[in-house]
């Protein structure tokens, strides 16, 4: 009604006229219980007969009913500061048979994942009651009141298995929990149906140091079950997801092993911490004595400092080598990497001078899966500033080539296209430009060629001691052959505009560039060969004549 205006440059809502903001200013208590008003006025609204017709089935509110989405999502936030005995009521009216309304849906859509809408086979949240509501917008008075009428199941579940302390638990709202605890007939180690977990699993993993210290302090909870779907304990949620108040709580307890691990992937708590980067529960776990920090996963066979430094996590990389009983160069057993690998394939140029500040850390350690270095993995990748790394010391071969294929650190550069890494490859007088793999026998700029790099191809063709011409060793392939069977038409164009490159060179089956292009159908390249007046189109290969 022109009452009040948005500021958009600083997003400040004030009355449009000055005497508006004076009279309210002298009238205080035209608004003495806000939240109250604006609850009833969301929950008023939730219990139009119009609304009420709404499926519950819809994932988005209707455009003619904007407000439904606000006040189906907030009303227990303005319910819980101010609860009136209007408010009870008209949040009772619309909690009977809330799984039908369309409120619930929007709420459960608002506040949790894709993968934890508890929603049936129809699409409704068939099963979520109105005690489930109170508990998950942690509304305590009506809460009690529900509980009071006697009308609800303490225990029942949704559709997902979850009970109303689960929902409080998950939400973190300590008091409706509390409630429910002081209750006989409430089971607080329901684990819901669809991952498995516990209240105390829910509350560990959503850092909820409240609820857990309640939850313990109960002798029927037991701190280490393991949810059905993960196999991960409460602790091993709560330091997966950083929460390190709640970690310590765990570890004050006797029975609870910290070296846990889960069945699934064989990772303890401390190996969650670190693949995450939670540099503070690192910590809170190697103050212990009584856990092995080299204990690797089963799934891969990775320590706790490998996950550290292949996930880029310097803080947590730090706590760990400031023990002493650290391996830092323990391989994994699924590709025998160490940490220093890891990093290096990743580009994590911050782990990867952490690591080498190491004397122990030899930077030309292979991996047992292709026998590659790590500067072989960073040039393969195109990490530049970690590659500059590996050759500003004296101690790392640049030409120390992988077993499996027998490409050198450079080759691995050049075939990816990563032009920024083979120009500091060629800076150095001791790279080997011309070094074949071992497995086709081709150079850099053979292998660059078949790839169609055509950055990396101009770079190498700027060097003169780089041969254009160099055939592989089991095809006989020239560059050019390999560009042009493969249709690398922008390839093709740089290296006939050398004088010194011969397009009539046959392989071993004698088939010439052109004979390879016209064979595999690249219309393009056959095309480009045919402009030059050297190109013989009627060689015959030597294979089928």
């Amino acid at each position: 009604m022109g009452v009040i205006t948005v500021e958009k440059s600083s997003s400040t809502v004030r009355p449009i006229h000055y005497t508006l903001q004076e009279y309210l200013s002298c009238n205080p208590d035209l608004f003495l219980k806000p939240h109250s008003m604006i609850a009833e006025v969301c929950l008023t609204y939730l219990n139009f007969r119009h609304v009420r017709g709404f499926s519950p089935t819809l994932r988005s509110v209707p455009p003619t009913a904007p407000f439904v989405e606000y006040a189906s999502c907030y009303w227990g936030t303005h319910a819980g500061g101010e609860t009136t005995e209007s408010v009870k009521t008209l949040a009772l009216k619309l909690l009977n048979g809330y799984d039908q309304h369309i409120s619930s849906k929007m709420l459960l859509l608002h506040g949790t994942s894709f993968f934890d809408w508890p929603f049936d086979q129809d699409d409704t949240p068939r099963g979520f009651t109105g005690l489930h509501g109170a508990a998950y917008l942690g509304c305590v008075d009506i809460a009690v009141v529900l509980l009071e009428m006697n009308k609800c199941d303490p225990q029942a579940t949704d559709f997902y298995g979850n009970t109303a302390i689960a929902w409080a638990a998950r939400r973190g709202h300590q008091r409706v929990l509390r409630i429910l605890l002081e209750r006989n007939d409430v089971n607080p180690n329901i684990a819901d149906t669809q991952y498995g977990r516990t209240p105390l699993s829910w509350a560990a993993g959503n850092g909820y140091e409240g609820i857990v210290r309640i939850l313990l302090e109960r002798n029927d909870v037991n701190p280490s079950t393991a949810d059905t779907q993960y196999c991960r304990t409460p602790l091993s949620w709560a330091a997966g997801n950083g929460h390190e108040e709640a970690v310590r709580i765990f570890l004050e307890r006797n029975d609870v092993n910290p070296s846990t691990a889960d069945t699934l992937s064989g990772r303890t708590p401390l190996l969650w911490a670190a693949e995450s980067g939670h540099e503070g529960v690192v910590r809170v776990f190697l103050e212990r004595n009584d856990l092995n920090p080299n204990t690797a996963d089963t799934q891969y066979g990775r320590t706790s400092l490998s996950w550290a430094a292949g996930n880029e996590h310097e803080g947590a990389v730090r706590a760990f080598l400031e023990r002493s009983d650290v391996n830092p160069n323990q391989e994994d057993t699924l590709f025998g990497r160490t940490p220093l690998l890891w990093a290096a394939e990743s580009g994590h140029e911050g782990v990867v001078r952490i690591l080498l500040e190491l004397n122990d850390v030899n930077p030309n350690t292979a991996d047992t899966q292709y026998g590659r270095t790590p500067l072989s993995w960073a040039a393969g990748n195109g990490h530049e500033e970690a590659v500059r790394i590996f050759l500003g010391r004296n101690d790392v071969n640049p030409n120390q080539a992988d077993t499996l294929f027998g490409r050198t650190p450079l080759l691995q550069a050049a075939g990816n296209g990563h032009e920024g890494a083979v120009r500091i490859f060629l800076e150095r007088d001791d790279v080997n430009l011309n070094k074949a793999d071992t497995l086709y026998g081709q150079t850099p700029l053979s292998l660059a060629a078949e790839s169609g790099r055509e950055g990396v191809v101009r770079i190498l063709l700027e060097r003169n001691d780089v041969n254009p011409n160099t055939a592989d060793t089991l095809f006989g392939q020239t560059p050019l052959s390999w560009a042009a069977g493969n249709g690398r038409e922008g390839v093709v164009r740089i290296l006939l505009e050398r004088n010194d490159v011969n397009p009539n060179t046959a392989d071993k089956k004698g088939q010439t560039p052109l004979w390879l292009a016209a064979r595999r159908g690249h219309e393009g390249v056959v095309r480009i060969l045919l402009e030059g007046n050297d190109v013989s189109h009627g060689t015959a290969d030597t294979e089928y004549g």
